[in-house]
């Protein structure tokens, strides 16, 4: 270690805002923007400490200039206190790791600014760690980046490779291997807290210069994993009696031992077996056997999925048999009563954990059910007694989406209209549902049949939004990365990466559709959630609570004395959103809002 490298992060006075870790110098470098919006008047930082136990040990504060470190009993109140009087942006590594008693306590922060979002956004991917996002924004490639010590007989990290113990960054520019250890050290925290700032104010310069959507992105998506949190503690209301008769319905009554289960698994086997006595034995959920049922009976099909066998429900009762089947089935497996016990809370709320990215494209993901509930189940979704559901649904939302990301202006005058396709099939010269099938093939990549025949007027009629579509197909094949309309980089290589790029037609078709799709679908989640947030922000005063996100849908739970207004506020947040996200685009963006007691109420 040489003696021009300073040891720890150094607390500087204001006007020099600079310190020096690894040899790395920040200060005048940086960016006028990203002084102004991260600077040390405008920011807090907060990192927490390894856990003790079931609790967090301590906490590092870092808000004008200052640092402190904080037994972990005082954060909540000296969060809430300066929020209340500054409302900074919070800057974290990630919501998950420093947020979450703050919202355990309801503790309602504004802004943030979440280093693992902002890294997903620009690199890619789902892994966002601490030290990888400290090294891509240091220009460090991920694979240069230490493991972290295990203690193993074959650890290859040895002790000789570690930095000083009152040194964070090692002699490669990387945060130590063994920081999880590093940090049980309370005093150990304030530096942890000023790399964070460090790395968000570097990925702050690289935003920007890559995109001025690309920092109201991050935005976005960092408060979107705020609400993450808040959807988390929350849960998705349920009526749970009701909600077992739905499960009863469809997975019989609730067994009393495993003898009981087996029982019931029988009788729902039977309601389809009875309509083919001669193939009795056949097991329902073994695809072949299924197939062999079916062609004894005249249903020669392809496969068993449904979409196939939907075509063949007048040709033979089994078939609509055996559709209720799997149904109940997939009821009766993943969303039975075990389910119910498990995941239901004694407040009859439905939680699981959620994740402001997939790794992918861009979307919310919830885990026990709460992205894929079954239709047959939404009656059991309900609001409190003294509470509505206030719904809300984008209509149509990834063609309007195309015209923007696209630039379309014939297609962009489509949207003007409540039904898009009514426009685009007039301009066409064919019905509403061709012109649907047509605009839906285009985003989805499907070629063939009368999707094909739709697609060439569409492209014809619509070159610039149809280009833009070829050319994300076009990169897709080639493995080549792109980029949402927000700024988030999709890796269409890592997709089917088992073969190379230019191997296999097929598979290079394959990434193609998935970049052609990536770039709408990406897109429409970034304009969710920056709707999601904006209601979530502008609906508090209600006790509104935002429940459950859903692709394109939106429930909020709020006292049914606030329905109306609450209402007016979601949809006054679409346009806002809508407005910023696009940058003012001449697109029209269109909710379908209402105010039910059960989920299964709304009307699409």
């Amino acid at each position: 270690m040489s003696a021009a490298r300073v040891r720890l992060f150094v607390i500087l006075p204001r006007s020099a805002l600079t310190w020096h870790s690894a040899g790395r110098t920040r200060g005048d470098g940086a960016g006028t923007y990203a002084r102004r919006v991260l600077g040390a008047d405008e920011v807090a930082v907060l990192v927490v400490g390894p856990s003790a136990g079931v609790h967090r040990s301590a906490a590092a504060l870092v808000h004008g200039g200052s640092a402190r470190v904080l037994p972990a009993a005082e954060v909540v109140d000296e969060v809430a206190r300066l929020e209340a009087e500054h409302r900074p942006r919070w800057v974290w590594w990630s919501a998950g790791a420093a947020a979450r008693d703050l919202v355990a306590a309801r503790v309602r922060l504004a802004r943030s600014w979440d280093v693992a979002e902002a890294h997903r956004l620009l690199h890619g991917g789902s892994a966002a760690g601490p030290p990888l996002a400290w090294a891509a924004a240091h220009g460090l490639g991920p694979g240069s980046v230490p493991a972290a010590p295990t203690g193993d007989l074959f650890d290859h990290v040895a002790r000789q490779d570690l930095p000083a113990e009152d040194t964070l960054v090692d002699d490669a520019g990387h945060l130590r291997a063994d920081h999880l250890r590093w940090l049980e050290d309370p005093e150990h925290l304030v530096p942890w807290a000023h790399a964070a700032l460090e790395t968000a104010r570097t990925q702050l310069d690289a935003a920007t210069q890559r995109s001025p959507r690309l920092t109201g992105t991050v935005a976005s998506e960092s408060a979107a994993s705020l609400l993450c949190l808040e959807l988390e503690r929350d849960g998705l209301p349920l009526d749970r009696a009701r909600m077992e008769e739905l499960v009863a319905g469809a997975a019989g009554p609730r067994a009393a031992d495993p003898a009981g289960e087996v029982a019931g698994r029988r009788a729902r086997d039977a309601r389809v077996l009875r309509h083919v006595p001669e193939r009795g034995s056949t097991d329902l959920r073994n695809p072949a056997q299924v197939k062999e049922m079916l062609a004894a009976v005249g249903v020669d099909v392809p496969s068993t999925r449904k979409w196939v066998l939907e075509a063949y429900r007048e040709v033979h009762p089994v078939v609509p048999a055996l559709l209720e089947w799997r149904r109940d089935e997939r009821i009766a497996t993943t969303y039975g009563y075990r389910w119910l016990d498990a995941c239901v809370g004694p407040d009859h709320r439905l939680r699981g954990a959620w994740t402001a990215c997939d790794g992918a494209a861009g979307r919310m993901t919830a885990e026990n059910g709460l992205h894929s509930l079954p239709a047959l189940l939404r009656p059991g979704v309900a609001a409190e007694p003294g509470h509505v559901l206030v719904r809300a649904d984008l209509g149509q939302v990834e063609p309007r989406v195309l015209a923007v990301v696209a630039g379309d202006a014939a297609f962009a005058a489509a949207t003007r209209a409540d039904d898009l396709y009514a426009p685009v099939a007039q301009r066409l010269g064919v019905e509403r549902p061709v012109a649907k099938v047509a605009v839906l093939a285009a985003m989805y990549g499907q070629r063939s049949g009368a999707a094909g025949q739709a697609l060439r007027g569409l492209e014809a009629a619509y070159p610039v939004a149809m280009g833009f579509l070829d050319r994300a197909y076009a990169t897709g094949r080639r493995g080549e990365p792109l980029r949402t309309y927000g700024g988030r980089l999709v890796h269409t290589g890592r997709v089917l990466a088992g073969q190379p790029p230019g191997t296999d037609p097929r598979l290079d078709a394959a990434r193609g559709r998935f970049a052609r799709n990536a770039v709408i679908q990406g897109s429409a989640a970034e304009l969710f959630k920056a709707w999601a947030a904006t209601v979530r922000a502008t609906t508090a005063d209600l006790q509104a609570q935002v429940v459950l996100c859903l692709h394109d849908e939106l429930l909020v739970h709020v006292p049914e004395e606030a329905a109306q207004e609450a209402v007016r506020r979601v949809d006054d947040a679409l346009t806002d959103a809508a407005r910023r996200w696009s940058g003012g685009a001449p697109v029209r963006f269109v909710s379908h809002t209402s105010v039910v007691r059960r989920w299964s109420d709304a009307k699409d």
